[in-house]
């Protein structure tokens, strides 16, 4: 199904700049923990590919891309070396890359959702895996610096919840046979601008309704 909405090329030029965007904010997080030059790479790594990794054991398309492709392994190992030498320059247009990063998540949730169904899961399971997809690297990122997962955050801006969309409108679309380019493209699309307009206004997901707890929050 992805084969027959973009060309091979185009998918992969796609799927880099992807990871490249996620692994630099892998890497700024390993800079601002203070890690050495190989944590910074691992977190480059885990961030950029965590995700895509994860949906491809779970649906058994092995040995995943990451470990087919050179370029999907050398990717976040510049981005590694970009914030390594420039990362005073990159936190400067920290901006820039959270709108790169949103893009990502729009594309990827997308691509984890139709490929997920390619490989036989069902609608649900699909919306599951293409969340997975966008948000797994980041889960595990945070994991591995000792954070609590920005996913899981009340005090974070709305993550989850665009490529929820985004991977809900891409199998609406398979579910009614119109997943074309020009539809998988608005479902990204949805997910994108959802992602910005939260970081815009601060939309975050609501607590516990009437919460009434004594426990100091952390």
């Amino acid at each position: 199904m992805l084969q027959q909405l973009f060309s091979p090329s185009v998918q992969h030029t796609l799927d880099l700049i992807g990871i490249f965007v996620f692994a630099i904010s892998g890497a700024l997080l390993a800079v601002r923990k203070n890690f050495d030059v190989f944590g910074i790479a691992v977190l480059a790594e885990v961030t950029a590919l965590g995700g895509g990794l994860f949906r491809d054991v779970v649906i058994g398309a092995v040995p995943p891309a990451a470990f087919t492709d050179l370029g999907y392994f050398l990717t976040p190992l510049l981005a590694a070396l970009l914030v390594f030498f420039l990362h005073p320059h990159v936190e400067r247009i920290q901006t820039g890359v959270n709108v790169f990063d949103a893009a990502g998540l729009g594309l990827f949730c997308v691509a984890g959702t139709a490929k997920a169904y390619d490989y036989g899961l069902n609608l649900t399971a699909s919306v599951a895996l293409g969340l997975a997809t966008a948000v797994g690297g980041g889960v595990l990122r945070d994991v591995l610096a000792n954070e609590v997962p920005s996913l899981l955050r009340w005090d974070r801006d709305l993550y989850a919840v665009p490529a929820i969309v985004g991977a809900t409108m891409t199998v609406l679309c398979i579910h009614y046979d119109a997943l074309t380019p020009l539809t998988s493209t608005l479902a990204a699309v949805t997910a994108f601008v959802l992602r910005l307009l939260a970081m815009r206004f601060h939309w975050r997901a609501p607590r516990a309704w009437n919460r009434r707890s004594t426990v100091r929050e952390e």
